[in-house]
């Protein structure tokens, strides 16, 4: 496959941000531009055509996820509105427990923190030790309903062991989530493996695909156990009937979708899968960790930097995060503008300087920009 053709950026630009946001493959841009032409000449004159591209997607998230079954996959808006799905959707008592980890994005522990009004008692674990998933695992008792846990940490990189804390949780009745936006599409997922009850995941950073749509896998014993929120032609079991009065919402995970898909979001994001369908998930894994190694390599052998990001190879995905020991979090904002301003785009996440190349990056190009920016004096 020519990457340099599914990726043809503008001269200079080194994108180093699919933590962030990811770039759209060239087929991705051309499926859009030809969804828009078709809405423009001819409106939804071939929708059954539409419907099949949707049908198709699904099948691509479950190959992706290794679900059982298309019938356990929802298309959300984002990781966001599928975490809140299962906050709302659950039963809680008084005394109930949730339990998160300290290095959570905000999607991952504001959701939860709003149980507090029901009697629902967060706890977050101190993931900065040897041990992070025993840290995690310890305080999970006879009280804790669910344990809801990144698969990679958005700012350190760390990469978390998702078997063992799925086969724990299946073990001890525990539910298990796994906010998996930060490894679907940039490391080999098995929610059957992991014994995930609950997989989220938006499509705009390492599946390469649009804001405004997301996965939301549940097993159909889990997704039983959610009240529905919301309500709609589209989630029933009969879709499409729309004479029949009597109705039962869908018994697969499409009964959490109340409304008219994204169709725009579906097409682009089915042409990206087809990047990943073709290359297959362990070239696409081994060529993003071939990279994550180089970069953690270089960081190591400069004595001004200290890496964040665990050097150990089951550790990390794609993240690499690192400090100047000189700068204060002050000064890394500073470096961060100055890197985007040299055309690095980059972010900076927990004080620190966050790489994250997908399997086309060209990470070489990357030192030489760095030390330009670090010569200038500006810093």
């Amino acid at each position: 496959m020519d990457l340099k053709n599914e990726f043809p950026h503008r001269e200079g630009l080194i994108y180093l941000n699919h933590a962030a946001v990811g770039v759209w493959p060239r087929r991705t841009a051309d499926a859009v531009k030809a969804f828009a032409e078709e809405n423009m000449l001819q409106g939804a004159a071939d929708y059954p055509r539409w419907m099949g591209v949707e049908r198709q997607l699904r099948k691509r998230l479950a190959w992706l996820l290794n679900a059982p079954s298309v019938d356990d996959i929802a298309l959300l808006k984002n990781t966001s509105e599928g975490l809140s799905l299962i906050a709302a959707g659950l039963e809680w008592q008084a005394g109930d427990r949730v339990v998160i980890s300290n290095q959570e994005f905000p999607s991952n522990r504001i959701v939860w923190e709003s149980l507090a009004e029901q009697g629902v008692e967060l706890v977050e674990a101190d993931l900065s030790c040897p041990d992070p998933e025993a840290a995690l695992l310890a305080l999970c008792d006879e009280r804790t309903r669910l344990l809801s846990i990144s698969s990679v940490q958005y700012a350190s990189g760390l990469r978390m062991d998702l078997q063992r804390l799925g086969h724990d949780c299946s073990a001890r009745g525990i539910l298990f989530c796994v906010d998996a936006i930060q490894s679907l599409g940039a490391a080999a997922f098995d929610a059957q493996a992991c014994r995930a009850d609950f997989v989220v995941a938006d499509a705009h950073k390492w599946m390469l695909g649009p804001e405004g749509i997301a996965l939301f896998y549940s097993t159909p014993q889990a997704r039983d156990r959610l009240r529905l929120q919301q309500f709609g032609w589209h989630m029933v079991e009969h879709v499409g009937d729309f004479d029949r009065t009597d109705w039962l919402p869908a018994h697969s995970a499409r009964r959490f979708e109340p409304g008219s898909p994204n169709t725009v979001g579906i097409y682009a994001l089915n042409a990206s899968l087809s990047l990943f369908e073709e290359m297959g998930m362990q070239a696409v894994e081994q060529m993003i960790m071939e990279r994550a190694a180089w970069l953690i390599e270089w960081v190591i052998h400069q004595p001004e930097l200290e890496l964040i990001t665990s050097a150990e190879p089951e550790r990390h995905a794609g993240i690499i995060s690192f400090r100047c020991r000189d700068l204060d979090r002050a000064g890394h904002e500073r470096l961060y503008r100055s890197l985007m301003d040299a055309g690095v785009v980059c972010a900076c996440r927990g004080g620190a300087i966050r790489l994250s190349p997908h399997c086309y990056s060209d990470v070489e190009a990357f030192p030489p920009v760095w030390r330009r920016v670090r010569a200038s004096g500006d810093l």
